[in-house]
């Protein structure tokens, strides 16, 4: 991303935060990724007399919107402009094994600018879309095929279990809770390839980039790493005989 467009970006944010607080309404943006949260905390100190929140339609959503105001200060409630599609094959017997790149490729050819989607989630031959309320009845109206395969687009109240990450926990045997070393550990990389990903910028926690590789994350945290995966840090549960810590984590499969 150029640095003008950074610059515009933490701008629109802080807008947004100031017309929230003018006006005593909540202000959303679109869906960010990793690498605009990122911005978003980085411009964070401008706006922190607004309070805010990020969902992405699901707890399992890695791009989320956030919104500024909050019950206390505006004086009522007001969900996410989030909604959620269900693509589906009309003729399931003849349709194309898809993947969540012929989706999002097809749903940028009809216009739709990447802002507007959330995650895509998807299950053998279908998949679940998250994208802002305003443009879910166009969508359902113009997809009517991806790639060679022709299909039905409806609006859904979310997707089911079934169609989301799965949590695996568990634990893994680490020498400290370093970062570089947790997600050596996870993704059972050495940890010169480890700190390559922190050296690519490739680390991200709660949706803040991560260049120090020695940072210890909190219970609670989510580390994403781009082109691995996301986990939960869970904590430590207890040492080996030989001083190790055994570290609980919860791997999205």
């Amino acid at each position: 991303m150029a640095k003008e467009e950074e610059e515009r970006l933490k701008k629109r944010f802080a807008e947004l935060a100031e017309k929230s607080y003018r006006q005593n309404i909540y202000c959303f943006t679109g869906f960010l990724g990793l690498m605009e949260q990122n911005l978003f905390h980085e411009a964070i100190s401008r706006m922190a007399y607004v309070p805010f929140t990020a969902f992405g339609g699901n707890e399992a959503c890695e791009r989320v919107m956030i919104r500024f105001g909050s019950e206390e200060t505006t004086g009522y409630e007001e969900p996410f402009p989030i909604a959620c599609l269900h693509i589906r094959p009309s003729a399931p017997k003849f349709a194309e094994s898809l993947t969540h790149r012929d989706y999002l490729g097809t749903l940028t050819g009809l216009g739709i600018e990447r802002s507007v989607l959330g995650d895509i989630f998807v299950v053998e031959k279908e998949a679940y879309v998250y994208c802002q309320d305003n443009m879910a009845s166009y969508i359902c109206e113009n997809l009517t095929r991806v790639r060679h395969t022709a299909v039905i687009c409806e609006q859904t109240e979310a997707a089911p279990e079934t169609a989301l990450p799965r949590l695996e926990e568990g634990r893994v045997n680490v020498a400290s809770e370093r970062l570089d070393v947790l997600v050596a550990a996870v993704y059972r990389l050495s940890r010169n390839q480890s700190m390559e990903l922190f050296r690519a910028g490739k680390i991200f926690v709660n949706g803040k980039l991560i260049e120090n590789n020695s940072v210890q994350p909190k219970e609670g945290d989510i580390v994403s790493v781009r082109g691995f995966g996301r986990f939960v840090y869970r904590g430590t549960a207890g040492e080996t005989r030989k001083g190790r810590l055994y570290a609980q984590v919860g791997i999205y499969r």
